[in-house]
């Protein structure tokens, strides 16, 4: 997934997504996201009013979706 550079010039991979940035990574718009978790079960966490993705569980999430549909 997505990896950005630390202030300090090392390579950081993030381990939360913002809603937008699962919108990119899954080519999705932020509404569909937002369905996702609502009806779906995307797992994610919140800070206060800040809803986040987890980037681990995004993966997984993904892998069990990809296997229900090959079953």
């Amino acid at each position: 997934m997505g990896r950005r550079k630390h202030t300090s010039g090392t390579t950081v991979s993030p381990i939360l997504f913002t809603i937008p940035q699962v919108a990119v990574t899954l080519s999705l718009g932020r509404t569909k996201v937002y369905e996702l978790i609502k009806y779906e079960g995307l797992p994610t966490v919140t800070f206060g009013s800040a809803i986040r993705v987890p980037v681990a569980s995004l993966e997984r999430w993904l892998e069990q979706r990809e296997k229900g549909r090959i079953a």
